[in-house]
């Protein structure tokens, strides 16, 4: 369909799928607003003539219709790094599978008015539910601060309180300090990530509750940035420490300590493994290919969308935390003797 007088191609809208399926405009919006009062053949022929037709539902039509958005709000922060980036697209594509929209606002974690302010923004949007990739405690205590009138689920928040899905973070830094013990590694160093992050402080737990399950001596905690940059700059302390193996909190760091253990002229895994976590999809290629833990992004993105668009209460305490795996690739090795 075109315009005569611009050339443009016009949308098919409501009237269009009407004529087109032999229904008044009223059958196609029952349809579209999932009314339980349309014959199946009825609202099978609709569907196929919006099929045919190319037709797109406007949502904030239909939710001047039903008086629900059907949009999901995602309040973020550190959207930079991989682990809440790669969790905001999976809530997108999860949301939109289940037909619904999302709608996104920014916060800075460290500024509580920040937080408030990207809430009520989300809230006046008239979204049906909240999910807040929080990784920071300082999130998590403005929102318990809020009364705010949709349902909650947080992510990356290491499973604190009634509405936190997770990946298992303690689990998966133990699979990976048990990866370097079952290589014949004794003395490992744990490159951690800020000490304000709830998943930093899991993996940093798993680090030490792995080591001292095994019997051996807790390794050196060297303090990181989640960054490349302070992966690098760790190199001489590791070198420092003695250990034999290192198990960075997460892949950026790993990608800067091998850089930097490179230009040192230490040799990994000949001289030194490394684990990381996460398992971007560049860990594949680092040089070595780079073992570590992988999180299922897109399963707890499903259950945070699943959870807010169910017709029972939000509580996440009932669903147990996703297993992360071990992906063995090539930079470990057993300790040069």
């Amino acid at each position: 369909m075109s315009d005569s007088t611009t050339g443009l191609r016009r949308g098919a809208g409501v009237r269009d799928v009407a004529a087109a399926a032999g229904v008044s405009r009223q059958t196609v919006s029952r349809v579209l607003n999932d009314h339980p009062d349309v014959a199946a053949e009825t609202k099978l022929r609709v569907i196929a003539a919006m099929d045919e037709l190319g037709y797109r539902m406007n949502n904030a039509a239909r939710a001047l219709g039903t008086r629900r958005s059907r949009t999901i709000g995602v309040l973020a922060s550190d959207a930079l790094l991989y682990g809440p980036s790669r969790s905001i697209a999976a809530l997108e594509a999860s949301a939109r599978a289940a037909g619904y929209w999302v709608s996104a606002a920014f916060a800075d974690a460290g500024d509580e008015s920040s937080v408030v302010s990207a809430v009520d923004h989300l809230v006046a949007q008239g979204v049906e539910g909240i999910v807040v990739v929080a990784p920071h405690a300082r999130t998590l205590e403005a929102l318990d601060a809020l009364r705010i009138d949709v349902p909650v689920i947080t992510l990356h928040s290491a499973g604190r309180g009634t509405r936190g899905l997770s990946v298992d973070q303690t689990a998966g830094a133990r699979l990976a300090v048990a990866a370097l013990v079952d290589a014949g590694h004794t003395r490992i160093a744990h490159l951690a990530g800020p000490s304000d992050w709830l998943e930093a402080e899991s993996r940093a737990a798993g680090f030490a509750a792995e080591l001292a399950e095994r019997g051996l001596a807790a390794g050196p905690i060297i303090a990181g940035s989640w960054t490349a940059g302070s992966g690098y700059t760790a190199t001489e302390e590791v070198r420092r420490s003695g250990v034999t193996a290192v198990f960075a909190a997460n892949d950026q760091m790993a990608l800067g300590l091998l850089g930097g253990l490179y230009e040192a002229g230490v040799s990994v895994p000949g001289e030194m493994s490394v684990v990381g976590f996460d398992d971007v999809p560049d860990a594949a290629y680092y040089w070595p290919k780079l073992t570590t833990v992988r999180q299922d992004f897109d399963e707890l993105a499903r259950q945070a969308i699943a959870a807010l668009v169910s017709a029972q209460p939000v509580n996440a305490s009932g669903i147990p935390p996703i297993a992360p795996v071990l992906v063995v690739r090539d930079s470990i090795a057993p300790p040069a003797r």
